[in-house]
């Protein structure tokens, strides 16, 4: 079986894709911006000497795109082309189920994948579950509340262990599935209901306090993240408050074989 080249192996999906893949006895290359862990090969998006190395004998990618660049496709593009010039024949993306032409490159990005490659995958992802966990959550976290733009808005919040099992299955499966995967959760929750459980389960108390969209860009410059960042992701809440995310699709079991991850057992075994 050919190698798979993982970039952001040490990220969310793809650490969880490097391990699915290991597991099921697929050569795996994972690249990270530090190769200090055995077998991890180094990768740089800004870095083009990287690019070549890393592809060298792979024959499908993995491709996290570079994070909070407003333009991504200067930097993915000729990165394609190499992994072209190389043999690579199949590659999956990771994406967003926002509107495109809510996130500045993302159409673009979607475009190079579709035309550049003869086998690829384009993923888009509803929020992730592990948003609320760890020291992600912490960005939302003020004062014993969770805040958020969404309002009474709903979104499928997914687990992303089942984002890299779709990830996995369209890089390994003998037929390419070239095409568009909106990847959500089972059940479409609005921040009122993810308190809640979150609550119940031993990590409150913590109710939901809608802001405003600029109130909650400020709140996350404040944290440290770049104002032009802070202000699309605040855009993308306000999206979920008109609906945006409500909607619930069957990608993860008819991709996979198996239901996805309730946002429930999700929580509960975060808090353990």
């Amino acid at each position: 079986m050919s190698e798979v080249l993982v970039i952001g192996a040490t990220g969310t999906t793809g650490s969880r894709l490097t391990s699915f893949l290991r597991e099921r006895g697929v050569p795996v290359r994972p690249a990270a911006r530090k190769a200090d862990r055995p077998g991890f090969v180094r990768f740089d998006w800004t870095e083009p000497e990287t690019h070549a190395p890393a592809l060298s004998g792979a024959r499908a990618v993995y491709i996290l795109p570079p994070p909070a660049v407003p333009e991504p496709a200067p930097l993915v593009e000729p990165f394609l082309h190499e992994a072209v010039r190389q043999g690579v024949r199949r590659a999956v993306l990771l994406g967003t189920s926002a509107r495109p032409e809510r996130t500045p490159g993302a159409a673009a990005l979607y475009e190079l994948v579709r035309t550049m490659l003869p086998e690829w995958a384009v993923l888009r992802p509803s929020w992730f579950m592990q948003n609320f966990a760890g020291r992600a959550i912490a960005l939302r976290r003020r004062d014993g509340e969770l805040i958020s733009a969404t309002g009474a808005g709903r979104a499928a919040f997914v687990d992303a262990g089942d984002i890299a099992a779709v990830a996995g299955h369209a890089l390994t499966d003998p037929e390419p599935h070239n095409t568009e995967h909106v990847i959500t959760g089972p059940e479409a929750l609005s921040y009122d209901d993810v308190a809640a459980l979150l609550t119940e389960l031993g990590a409150g108390p913590l109710r939901h306090r809608p802001v405003g969209q600029d109130e909650l860009a400020a709140h996350f410059a404040a944290a440290g993240m770049p104002r032009a960042y802070a202000e699309l992701l605040a855009a993308l809440d306000t999206d979920i408050s008109t609906g945006s995310e409500d909607r619930v699709t069957d990608t993860v079991e008819r991709v996979t074989g198996r239901p996805p991850r309730s946002f429930r057992d999700f929580a509960a075994a975060e808090l353990r």
